[in-house]
């Protein structure tokens, strides 16, 4: 006997009782999304793979261990899953010329792919919200991606998730702060670790984001970004404060918040929550003016963050949430030749008015279908016999606690039946 195929480790599928939450969640994000002007766009799962190097920096974890990468068999093109969404987006962007003719908002929603460790809230397959703006270059928009946030949590009934912010300034100024910060390692070389020591001449801003406690002191002693920052860049930071303290939106600035992805300039946030365990980090962004002119497209300043689906998900039923179960107004139940070509036509015509309806396949009996309509939570049961079907007629029958009464109709008066009898429950509850 062969082997029983499964799904790819930290790859999983999603059942139809917890996808009935994730369009719950979807449609929410959609309508959040849309109540701040911005409009949904969709890039392939699989890009050029020197699209991921150039934009998110060879050196960095993502480019160097995580990515999902291969070369097409047809022509030899160098190819990636992509592990964010975030380049792809702007190769959109200068590819179609969108940014030329007028300040973009724009959003995603899909899945990623990055060869980690799978762990509760992170996956091999995971989904992300992506949101990008792009032409605007105050401090106002990184803010109002901020305050997006902040009213998304209440939306999803969250607390407890903190908002920190930094800054990285500008390349010139990042560049002045990484020389501190190599001097500052090669001194204390005998207290780095080994991904320390292999990212101190590539990626030295890097090691203020270890996890590892054995090198916390020395991090937090570390030359600090912030004291770095020339005039506009100060001011830029303040702008986005200012925002925040008029909205009322507390935070707290992380000085060793710099983000996994080289792009990355002045402002840069994150939302954490200790809720999740070592996942702490629910939203994350930031600024990165010189990414579409990095990739090939004029400059243009933009700013974007994303968001962890499964996280997210995961948060929402730590803090009590739970999907509504999903079940149709009405079963249909049916018996004989001439009640199942009447039940497809009345099942139709119910759907036509807007009521959701299931309809009995596979035979059986009444009994056995009255078993299966109760037990689906629908709220009626519509019933059908041959008798019915010879004179146009069924039988209405309330399946939960305090309905109407079971009566014969004519098909042609269901759907009004039923709609009226949704309308009086809605309007008692």
């Amino acid at each position: 006997m062969s082997q029983t195929l499964q799904a790819v480790r930290g790859m999983n599928d999603i059942l139809p009782d917890e996808a009935a939450f994730w369009e719950i969640f979807e449609e929410t994000i959609r309508s959040w999304l849309k109540s701040y002007g911005y409009r949904p766009i969709r890039m392939p799962i699989v890009e050029p793979t020197p699209l991921f190097k150039r934009a998110i920096g060879e050196v960095t974890d993502i480019v160097e261990k995580e990515m999902y990468s291969f070369i097409d068999g047809l022509n030899g093109e160098a190819l990636t899953l992509r592990p964010e969404g975030t380049a792809g987006c702007v190769r959109a962007v200068i590819e179609h010329s969108l940014a030329a003719r007028q300040t973009q908002r724009l959003y995603y929603i899909g899945q990623m792919f990055r060869h980690e460790r799978p762990q509760k809230g992170r996956y091999r397959q995971f989904h992300q919200v992506g949101v990008e703006s792009f032409g605007m270059s105050g401090p106002d928009i990184d803010a109002e991606m901020i305050l997006m946030g902040a009213r998304l949590w209440a939306d999803l009934g969250l607390d407890n998730i903190e908002l920190q912010i930094n800054s990285l300034g500008q390349p010139d100024e990042r560049a002045n702060h990484r020389a501190a910060l190599i001097a500052y390692f090669e001194e204390n070389a005998e207290l780095l670790d080994e991904d320390a020591k292999r990212r101190l001449h590539t990626n030295p801003l890097r090691i203020l984001d270890t996890k590892n406690p054995a090198m916390q002191d020395i991090c937090s002693a570390a030359p600090k970004l912030i004291d770095y920052l020339g005039a506009e860049s100060l001011a830029h930071f303040e702008g986005v404060q200012r925002v925040l303290r008029d909205a009322g939106i507390p935070f707290k600035i992380n000085p060793r918040l710099v983000r996994g992805l080289d792009y990355y300039n002045l402002t840069v946030f994150e939302w954490v929550t200790d809720k999740l365990g070592a996942q702490g980090t629910v939203c994350a962004g930031g600024r990165y003016d010189g990414l579409v002119e990095q990739l090939g497209g004029k400059p243009t300043p933009a700013c974007g963050f994303a968001m962890g689906v499964e996280r997210l998900i995961a948060l929402i039923k730590e803090s009590g949430g739970e999907p509504e179960p999903q079940v149709p107004d009405v079963y249909l139940v049916h018996q004989g030749d001439e009640a199942a070509r009447l039940a497809f036509r009345v099942a139709e015509n119910l759907r036509d008015n807007g009521i959701d309806v299931l309809l009995h396949c596979g035979g059986g009996s009444f009994k056995s279908q009255m078993k299966k309509a109760d037990g689906c939570g629908a709220t009626f049961a519509v019933i059908i016999g041959d008798d019915e079907a010879s004179t146009g007629e069924a039988q209405l029958k309330s399946l939960r606690e305090g309905g109407i009464e079971q009566r014969k109709l004519n098909v042609d008066d269901l759907a009004d039946a039923i709609i009226g009898q949704i309308i009086d429950s809605d309007e008692e509850e």
